[in-house]
């Protein structure tokens, strides 16, 4: 059954050496990940699952030891998922993956054995819950690293330049995953979450499935959009 889980924004950015000379603005954000990873880790979970956005539909699944790499930004970083020393597959981590396992190497994750999922934006919430109830099913101590961002539509110079509905769409998001609310989660719009570019929506909502029954609270640490793109960090325990 899921014991923790903890909510992380992923962008690359959040990699100081991508972020270069920007990488002091997002230091709340990076000590924000630190301590719900820490919470996953006082958990003593059984395994640990990464869940992130991949390009396609999905659920596309990744070893540990699957290798990632930061030089599509120019910077000369390679990261592996988990403690593994390589995994006997060609494939490459997708970024918001890349970012979970450098965050996971930051913090020196060696608690439990560690997989990725990733699950696109047009997987269906229906499935998105099952998949969650899946994972949640695999061991008697499950915790989650699930990667995501907000609306990519807060300010003009956003990505998704300015949409109104943006701000209302974050905070509810945020409101959800700060209290840990399954339902809130399991019926985002789906429509909306697309027209405002969320990148979080079917990862969320395998979390909320994996955390069906569980009875896990919920704790809000980071809400911003330094970009105009929200960033959320919350824990659950």
């Amino acid at each position: 059954m899921l014991v923790a889980a903890a909510v992380c924004p992923c962008p690359p950015l959040l990699v100081p050496e991508v972020a270069a000379g920007a990488a002091a603005e997002l230091d709340a954000a990076r000590a924000a990940c630190t301590d719900a990873l820490g919470v996953l880790a006082a958990a003593r979970p059984g395994r640990l699952v990464v869940v992130g956005p991949v390009d396609g539909a999905g659920p596309e699944t990744y070893p540990e030891g699957t290798a990632g790499s930061f030089r599509g930004f120019g910077v000369d970083l390679d990261v592996r998922l988990g403690a593994g020393e390589g995994a006997d597959t060609e494939q490459r981590l997708p970024y918001a993956l890349a970012v979970a396992a450098w965050l996971l190497e930051r913090t020196g994750w060696s608690d439990a054995p560690v997989e990725g999922l990733g699950v696109g934006e047009s997987y269906p919430p229906e499935l998105c819950a099952r998949t969650g109830r899946d994972i949640a099913a695999r061991d008697e101590r499950v915790a989650l690293l699930v990667m995501g961002d907000a609306s990519a539509c807060r300010t003009l110079k956003a990505p998704g330049y300015l949409d109104e509905r943006a701000a209302p769409f974050d905070a509810e998001v945020a409101r959800a995953l700060g209290t840990a609310d399954v339902a809130a989660l399991t019926t985002l719009d789906t429509g909306l979450a697309h027209e405002l570019k969320v990148s979080g929506r079917a990862p969320w909502q395998v979390l909320a499935g994996a955390a069906d029954g569980a009875d896990l609270g919920g704790s809000l640490l980071y809400e911003d959009a330094p970009y105009g793109v929200g960033y959320v960090v919350a824990a659950w325990s």
